[in-house]
């Protein structure tokens, strides 16, 4: 008995190996129009096993693309799309860069520092004062978030003098940050203790 792990391995399992037979034995096909028949019916049962691919786009030359891999680039057939070279599918895609962007308080997050320095960057108005408020309170609510510690208020406009580079200077009691126990959501905080309940009818 042959077993499938001493025969030839799949170049793409997902079709199985009979898809693979029917490809090999079309490549050795000599009439060239019973050749591009056989394709067409083997694309069609190449479609059959993968009802996943309708919902991608080209799905028919993603099809094709498929049989041309099957068959080692050899098949000399008139395809309504043109064969893919090896190369073309061994190519790495490009190396996306990643923003390298230092951060001296990296609990704060990238951007919170970003709406901090364009904060720093705008002229003084209402809506100014209105975004530095707003990020006051988000950068309380980030610390907390990360650490069990407490944070002061006059820290935090440190912070935001530092990250902007001087720009943004918050006087003392100018802006409201929450209190922790507003900021802090109530299921990590400790629960109060329940009364006891002594009944007043005592004998």
């Amino acid at each position: 008995m042959e077993y499938n792990t001493s025969r030839k391995k799949l170049v793409l399992p997902e079709y199985g190996r009979h898809v693979h037979l029917m490809v090999q034995y079309a490549v050795h096909i000599k009439n060239r129009e019973e050749r591009n028949a056989a394709v067409r019916n083997i694309i069609g049962v190449m479609g059959n096993l993968q009802p996943h691919l309708r919902d991608i786009p080209d799905f028919k030359h993603k099809l094709w693309d498929h049989l041309f891999i099957i068959s080692g680039f050899k098949l000399d057939i008139d395809a309504p799309y043109p064969m893919p070279s090896p190369e073309e599918l061994e190519e790495r895609p490009a190396t996306v860069p990643y923003p390298q962007i230092h951060i001296r308080q990296r609990h704060y997050g990238r951007i919170l520092v970003e709406m901090i320095r364009e904060a720093g960057r705008m002229e003084a108005s209402e809506a100014r004062n209105m975004l530095i408020q707003l990020i006051a309170c988000q950068m309380k609510k980030t610390y907390l978030a990360w650490n069990r510690s407490e944070i002061a208020n006059e820290q935090i406009m440190q912070d935001i003098w530092d990250i902007s580079d001087g720009k943004i200077s918050v006087e003392p009691g100018s802006i409201r940050l929450p209190d922790t126990v507003e900021t802090v959501p109530y299921s990590n905080n400790p629960k109060p203790k329940k009364r006891r309940l002594v009944s007043s009818n005592r004998k």
